[in-house]
């Protein structure tokens, strides 16, 4: 406890004031004030920069008189205040709620792409099971398993990258050792893994599903690098806008 109420007369509340955060403070010093009904307040400073309140003058050299006030006055500027931090995070919250809802509309206004048909649609049907039960363990949505391995494989599990990347999610050996994956090339193993990743991304960016796209494209670290931001890459930002397009196909085919 940061401040000590000492049962003698004059009533005194100390105020260790380097250790009060501001609106804790603003309601400990309002339910102080009270206790001393009408009668003036006194705030001191000791030398060691302490806070004291009194409901009546305090004696000591270490003490230094800052100002005396009604306590009535005093808990009606400590309401205004509170009022005020309050109105303060409201607004707050209010803008963080108006960027998510954009970020929301950003990913539903993707324009689909088209179905997948012939041979892609038969690998599809192929790793269906897998990918639902990777995305119901990582609590992902299965289209969005979907749209990031079509994007990333086309659903050919023996797809390699010049980069190194693996699989039907095209997991990088240091990613694939990261999420505990032992055989990169099995299908399960590496949709295991790739989900995972999706998991840890989304957390990591707060549910911004566009980050985490772009993370699980160019890394987590180039979106911090950014502001937490897409990289000014054109192959990431590309790549982001097809998983969403492909995203809404799949939405769309789960609704019909």
């Amino acid at each position: 406890m940061c401040a000590a109420s000492l049962p003698i007369s004059p009533q005194v509340v100390r105020f260790d004031w380097c250790r009060v955060a501001a609106f804790s403070a603003i309601w400990l010093m309002a339910g102080a004030f009270a206790s001393f009904a009408a009668a003036d307040v006194f705030k001191y400073v000791d030398t060691d920069g302490n806070i004291y309140f009194s409901d009546e003058p305090l004696a000591g050299e270490h003490l230094r008189l800052e100002w005396k006030r009604t306590s009535k006055r005093l808990v009606a500027d400590n309401k205004k205040q509170s009022e005020a931090v309050r109105q303060r995070q409201q607004e707050a919250m209010a803008q963080v709620k108006a960027r998510l809802d954009a970020r929301s509309l950003s990913v539903s206004a993707a324009r689909p792409s088209a179905p997948v048909s012939g041979s892609m649609s038969v690998r599809r049907a192929r790793y269906r099971d897998l990918i639902e039960d990777s995305a119901a363990r990582y609590g992902l949505s299965p289209a969005l398993v979907h749209a990031v391995i079509r994007t990333e494989s086309a659903y050919q599990a023996n797809a390699l990258s010049n980069a190194g990347a693996c699989g039907l999610m095209q997991l990088m050996p240091q990613t694939a050792t990261r999420f505990g994956v032992r055989n990169i090339w099995d299908p399960e193993e590496n949709i295991r893994g790739g989900s995972a990743y999706l998991r840890f991304l989304l957390d990591l960016f707060d549910g911004d599903l566009r980050l985490a796209l772009a993370g699980y494209n160019a890394g987590e670290n180039a979106v911090k690098k950014y502001d937490y931001q897409i990289p000014p890459y054109r192959e990431t930002q590309d790549y982001v806008q097809r998983v969403l397009r492909h995203l809404a196909t799949e939405r769309l085919a789960h609704r019909s």
